[in-house]
Parts: structure tokens; C-alpha cells; sequence
């Protein structure tokens, strides 16, 4: 198998526990650079919440974000394709919003938003699901996150609905999926996330693959959640880490080590390299 491009989500899977990039991930990358594979970021994280070590990386020069309503140069941020969400989704997700025990994040032009009532909670108590310290980092706080979405409707990339218990977004799970117009998947347990009618991970791989002549035998995508699995089966050769939660392993044709063992690394160096 010739490998020419690499998609790789970051949380769980590229970065370890501690959010960083291993110099072995790192070296991995530049070998595989070199023998002109593209490596490629494929993350639900907003362009402006990418960790700072990936622009010190030369060898990444894409980023797929915020589930694929975006390809990014990584050099200049400039987006070369986008994928919105419907102002009928927009106005549907406020409705729920609106009804639902939850929270909502907002993902428009790069940057995430999160009402300025739940970055305070936050910053005093804390998240028990979630790394309280990222939120804040990536977060901007606005005042009335409902109306920021509805005067933004056409601007939307991806909506984040977020629940305190994994029993609470099950009672809302079949709301939230029957939004118009929409994909929704999810990068964590406690979070369901709405992207436009075609927005994800594959459908970006594969408008990155027609830019750079690549077929989808030549690519090989690894990830740990349910918002990689689409792109985890078109891939030539699809890679779970040994971390994968909520079936995604179920679609690999290869199980690698664990973001905490280098997985990502060890599946480079054994089918690229």
C-alpha cells in the first residue's frame, strides 16, 4: 500500500493526555514529509483552539476543522473550502436550546463561543467531564449565546450541545438528531454537535484529495471517537487508536497504541514509513 496522505484527529488520538504532540509523533511526521506524504490535521477543534505546537511543525501545512466546515493552510489560517450549517438548523438548534438542561458552543470564523453565564460557572467550579482549563483557553465568553447564533445564521460551522450527564443528552439525543438540514455526531460523551447537511471529516478529506490528486487508496485516516468514523471507513486504510470509544474501533482495518503510547507514531513508522 503507497500511503500519500495522512488525517489524523487530534483529542484522544494525536495529542496525548497532556494535549502535546510526542517528539516520536513529531519525528514521524518529518520522515513521512519527506518521502511526500501529506500530513494532514483532521479535528473538531476551531482553527484559532489548534494546539501551538502543530505551527511549528512545517510538515503540516492542512488543517480539516471544526468536523470538516473547514480546510485551513496552516501557514496563513485562509480557509479554501467551507461547509455551513442551514439558517433552518439555526433556528431549530435555538429552539432546543432554549427547552433543553444544556449548554451550547458556538464554532464561526475560527473561533469558538460559549455564553459568558457558562464561562463563569466554569471558571469558579469547574467541569467534571470535560478539562475545564481547554474550555477556558478556546472559549470566548459573549453575553446571550442564543442571539450571537441567530444574528451569525449564515456563518455557522458547528454547534456543540453539552450536558452535564450522558443520561440527560440521551433524553435529548433524538431532538437534537432530528434538526433539518444537519450532521450530528459527537468527539466526547457528554456533547452532541450539529454541522451542516454534508459537513464532515470525510467530505473535506475527499475535497482535499481532489485538490491534491490523491485517491482515497492512497489515505489513511486514524482517529478514537464517533465523529472520525466516517473518514476512519473511506480511508484506504482506516486506524483506530487503542483509546477508541462508541464503536469507532469497529470500523478500523487496523488497531493501534493508545494516544498515551504513540499510536498515531506507531502506525506511521509500520504502514508508512
Amino acid at each position: 500500500m503507497s500511503i500519500k496522505m495522512v488525517a489524523l484527529d487530534l483529542d484522544g488520538t494525536t495529542l496525548n493526555n497532556k494535549r502535546e504532540i510526542t517528539e516520536r509523533t513529531r519525528r514521524s511526521f518529518e520522515k513521512a514529509a519527506d518521502k511526500g506524504v501529506h500530513i494532514v490535521v483532521s479535528t473538531g477543534r476551531t482553527f484559532s483552539a489548534l494546539p501551538p505546537q502543530l505551527y511549528e511543525i512545517p510538515s503540516v501545512q492542512y488543517a480539516i476543522t471544526s468536523n470538516g466546515a473547514h480546510i485551513n493552510l496552516m501557514k496563513t489560517g485562509e480557509s479554501v473550502f467551507d461547509s455551513f450549517l442551514s439558517e433552518q438548523a439555526v433556528s431549530e438548534i435555538v429552539r432546543l436550546y432554549e427547552k433543553l438542561d444544556c449548554e451550547i458552543e458556538i464554532f464561526m470564523d475560527g473561533q469558538a463561543f460559549i455564553d459568558e453565564s457558562y464561562y463563569n460557572y466554569i471558571k469558579e467550579f469547574g467541569l467534571s467531564y470535560r478539562s475545564a482549563e481547554y474550555v477556558l483557553w478556546s472559549r470566548k465568553p459573549v453575553k446571550g449565546i442564543a442571539q450571537k447564533l441567530l444574528d451569525n445564521s449564515s456563518r455557522i460551522e458547528n454547534v456543540n450541545f453539552c450536558f452535564k450527564t450522558i443520561e440527560m443528552l440521551e433524553d435529548a439525543r433524538a431532538e437534537i438528531e432530528a434538526i433539518p438540514e444537519a450532521t450530528i455526531t459527537s468527539s466526547f460523551q457528554n456533547n452532541l454537535e450539529v454541522g451542516g447537511p454534508d459537513t464532515s471529516k470525510k467530505a473535506a478529506l475527499i475535497e482535499l484529495m481532489s485538490m491534491l490528486d490523491i485517491d482515497r487508496s492512497e489515505l489513511m485516516c486514524c482517529g478514537d471517537a464517533p465523529n472520525d468514523i466516517a473518514m476512519i471507513e473511506y480511508a484506504g486504510l482506516g486506524v483506530a487508536v487503542g483509546n477508541a470509544w462508541g464503536g469507532t474501533a469497529d470500523h478500523a482495518d487496523y488497531i493501534t497504541g493508545t494516544n498515551e503510547e504513540d499510536g498515531v507514531a506507531q502506525a506511521i513508522e509500520q504502514f508508512v514509513l
